[in-house]
């Protein structure tokens, strides 16, 4: 029999869960009751968990639909790979392109924001960590939301922010996307704040894909986004997570925005695997 032990990580959100081998089929009740964790917490790490891709395949498959990686186009590939180590083992440098591409990943973001059905969750499991740097941000936009007043909020609510993806990699570089990848991915409209359909609990739907927002200039979308981000992203809200090897960790893209740090990847190794599970309705259709 299982006994989950909870420590929470930031008066926010965020908690540490241990009494449980993620590693084999989990029970239905034990779902449910990670799943309760997820709506709650928003971010769930375990750690001590010995994974392969095998095994995290499995564990995204019982908390969902595993999501196809977005930058396979023409073949399906449900890992991404985190970090300057290669699946066989071979190290990517600083400058290199694929390296320098994962920078982007240091911008504030939600995974998959940019799909017309955002991502539910992120499993990232990690297996080589560097000893400087690495560490990835993470703070609640139910937080963020929570802190606004009811006049500033009935203003929100009914605003579409429009989520591109070419717009946010194109930051990183020109050419960071294929016109074959552009083209599969077009920009989508979301709800800038959407609903928790378990709970009801609101939040800001943000990040570095919100290219602007629908029926207003330029200058005032840019504008409003810069401001809600500043404002949610305060170092007090922030939960910097280190991780170490054996840390399998669930988070909530619906409700969190997280950013990696850095480190030199000439250095240290680095070596995380990550999989998602699809979102079940896109966000216009979570608010009336």
């Amino acid at each position: 029999m299982y006994q989950l032990r909870y420590e929470e990580l930031h008066p926010e959100f965020g908690a540490s869960v241990r009494g449980i081998d993620l590693g084999g089929p989990l029970a239905p009740d034990l779902v449910r009751e990670i799943n309760a964790a997820i709506d709650r917490y928003s971010f769930v790490c375990f750690p001590d968990q010995s994974m392969d891709d095998d095994r995290q395949l499995a564990l995204t498959r019982q908390f969902g639909k595993p999501e196809p990686s977005h930058t396979s186009v023409g073949k399906v590939e449900y890992f991404g790979t985190i970090g300057n180590v290669q699946k066989d083992g071979t190290v990517l440098g600083s400058s290199h392109k694929k390296t320098i591409f994962l920078t982007g990943n240091n911008m504030w973001h939600s995974d998959a924001s940019f799909k017309p059905v955002p991502a539910f969750l992120s499993i990232m499991c990690a297996y080589e960590t560097p000893a400087e740097g690495g560490t990835t941000m993470f703070v609640s936009l139910r937080a963020a939301y929570d802190r606004l007043s009811p006049e500033r909020k009935a203003e929100l609510d009914p605003l579409i922010a429009i989520h591109d993806y070419v717009y946010s990699r194109s930051k990183v570089a020109p050419d960071a996307v294929s016109p074959e990848l552009a083209a599969s991915l077009p920009p989508v409209r979301q709800r800038l704040v959407r609903t928790n359909p378990a709970t009801g609990a609101r939040n800001l739907f943000l990040g570095s894909h919100v290219r602007e927002i629908e029926g207003m200039s330029q200058a005032a979308g840019r504008a409003l986004i810069d401001e809600l981000t500043e404002a949610a992203i305060q170092p007090e809200h922030v939960y910097g997570h280190a991780w170490q090897p054996g840390d399998v960790v669930f988070w909530d893209n619906r409700c969190l925005l997280h950013a990696g740090s850095g480190y030199d990847a000439d250095r240290h190794r680095r070596y995380m695997r990550q999989t998602r599970v699809s979102g079940t309705c896109s966000s216009l259709a979570e608010v009336g």
